[in-house]
């Protein structure tokens, strides 16, 4: 009988704060960038209201700071690899994403995404997923990624399909919308 391998614990893992695309600096959420992120949260609150369940009321600067302070030592943790999307510069957030742990035994993560809406329509969180899912899997050691959204998420839905991100699900009725109406959680999902 063959031995089952078992996933490096993951405070073991080295994982690096940052990355790069074409376009993209990808990092960890880093202490002292609260007001950006609130800026960036303000400018796309409309939109984000629609599909994000933090997104009920705008947040203060304070509770900004204080989420992304958590992120970091969650990120340093391996508890949680928050990420933010910035252009090269690094001083202008595109949107934020991530990568969620769901099962370490498999190991298995979620990507989540939003994007601020000036940088929407431009590719961004596309080409970010892209990264994030060759990041899961060569550093994180991922054997499956996933992807899920609203099925009236046309913005999100387009992403997992361009990322390369096949359908594998549809759960009807499986929660209520922000806006409590029953939805459809559409499940797309990638192995290694």
């Amino acid at each position: 009988m063959m031995a089952m391998k078992s996933p490096p614990k993951p405070i073991l893992l080295d994982v690096p704060l940052s990355f790069e695309t074409e376009r993209l600096l990808i990092r960890a959420h880093m202490p002292g960038e609260g007001a950006e992120l609130n800026a960036a949260i303000l400018e796309t609150m409309e939109s984000l209201r629609a599909w994000m369940p933090w997104a009920k009321t705008a947040p203060a600067l304070e509770e900004s700071e204080a989420y992304t302070r958590q992120s970091h030592a969650d990120y340093l943790a391996r508890k949680d690899f928050a990420l933010r999307l910035w252009l090269k510069d690094g001083k202008t957030l595109v949107g934020c994403s991530g990568l969620h742990p769901r099962d370490w035994e498999v190991p298995k993560f979620e990507i989540g995404y939003w994007c601020r809406l000036r940088f929407r329509q431009q590719g961004y969180i596309t080409e970010a997923v892209k990264a994030i899912a060759d990041f899961g899997f060569k550093v994180l050691g991922a054997r499956r990624l996933e992807i899920r959204c609203d099925a009236r998420n046309e913005a999100s839905r387009h992403v997992a399909e361009r990322a390369g991100f096949p359908l594998e699900a549809t759960f009807r009725n499986d929660k209520r919308g922000m806006d409590g109406q029953l939805s459809d959680t559409l499940v797309f999902g990638k192995t290694k």
